[in-house]
């Protein structure tokens, strides 16, 4: 099993987002872990969705569009081990349809693994769509001489592209990949000590059996704390998070929004005056659409006229629009496509 760990995280990307559940405050979202043994026994029994728990997940979760789905992909065959190193070795070979073949006998799988994340953010066709790029990953990567099945392999890219997914959608703090793992083992050293003893252990106690520097500790348990408390409802209504007041950066400003377009709608209103050939030097030589000016010459090779005519076009076009300052509305509008690109 190590080997196969070894063998999935070799091309798992280096980058991990923590999330939690809002729902249990300092619960670490993670990869369920199950033996070797446990995920054979799951995969065997799961597969075939017909248990009243998977009827019940299913029809309250996404409806029709899924039962067809399932109707679909129930019709196509399991693969024996045999098949599947057959299907492996064509795929080796760059046969397109073994590969096909090899995604499709694996499609129940994706689902039996999607539907454990309803609930969590996305709906269970979404979950479906991201596992099944988990699939196609996984179908990539298999090396059937390793030996083992590869619906064994093909479960931790399956779990892999999920919960990444979900990572995506929820409210999600993102920070280096050591200090999650540093997180994730303060929790399970904290939790298996409150079982044991009944009591919270404090930072002496962790510092101890984690093996580290209290300072680092503290630092730790500042983190899970920070991105636990974003997740708390606020407010009377409890609807809204602490997570959902912070400025995003890299978002818009609402009044340059608001400003941009309507310059545009005046712009548009102005441009409608003039005929085809005109609107379209004047979008041209003034970067309307992208943000980038074009020469004369540039303009005069897009239409195949003159750099003359093309001024003259210009000069016309600004003429017709009878304002002084219609000009610099143009320059004025260019440079917020500009800025919009920064």
């Amino acid at each position: 099993m190590d080997e196969l760990r070894d063998e999935a995280e070799e091309f798992i990307p280096q980058e991990e987002e923590l999330v939690l559940n809002g729902h249990a405050e300092g619960q670490v979202f993670d990869v369920p872990e199950v033996s070797e043994d446990d995920l054979e026994e799951e995969i065997e029994e799961e597969t075939s969705l017909q248990s009243e728990e998977d009827e019940k997940a299913i029809s309250t979760s996404s409806g029709d569009p899924v039962k067809m789905y399932l109707q679909e992909i129930g019709k196509i065959p399991l693969l024996t081990r045999e098949e599947e190193v057959e299907l492996a070795k064509g795929i080796a070979q760059g046969d397109l349809r073994s590969r096909e073949s090899l995604i499709n006998a694996n499609l129940r799988l994706v689902v039996s693994i999607a539907k454990k994340y309803i609930g969590r953010g996305l709906s269970l066709l979404d979950l479906i769509q991201e596992g099944n790029l988990g699939l196609m990953k996984a179908v990539e990567k298999f090396d059937y001489t390793k030996g083992y099945k590869f619906s064994t392999y093909a479960t931790w890219w399956i779990r892999q592209a999920i919960t990444r997914a979900i990572a995506d959608q929820a409210r999600t703090i993102r920070i280096p990949v050591h200090m999650i793992e540093t997180v994730r083992e303060l929790q399970r050293v904290k939790k298996e000590h409150i079982q044991e003893t009944g009591a919270v252990p404090d930072q002496e106690t962790l510092a101890h059996e984690l093996g580290m520097p209290i300072e680092k500790v503290k630092r730790v348990e500042n983190v899970s704390q920070f991105t636990s408390s974003l997740e708390r409802p606020i407010g009377e209504d409890e609807e809204d998070s602490l997570g959902d007041l912070i400025t995003d950066e890299n978002a818009p400003s609402p009044t340059r929004e608001a400003y941009k377009q309507s310059m545009a709608e005046e712009l548009d209103r102005a441009l409608n005056q003039l005929s085809e050939r005109e609107r379209a030097i004047l979008i041209l030589r003034y970067g309307l659409k992208d943000g980038h000016q074009r020469t004369l010459k540039e303009v005069a090779g897009e239409f195949n006229i003159t750099r003359e005519r093309v001024r003259q076009i210009e000069i016309k076009a600004l003429d017709k629009l009878k304002h002084p300052t219609r000009k610099e509305e143009l320059k004025r509008f260019r440079q917020l496509l500009l800025q919009e690109d920064l």
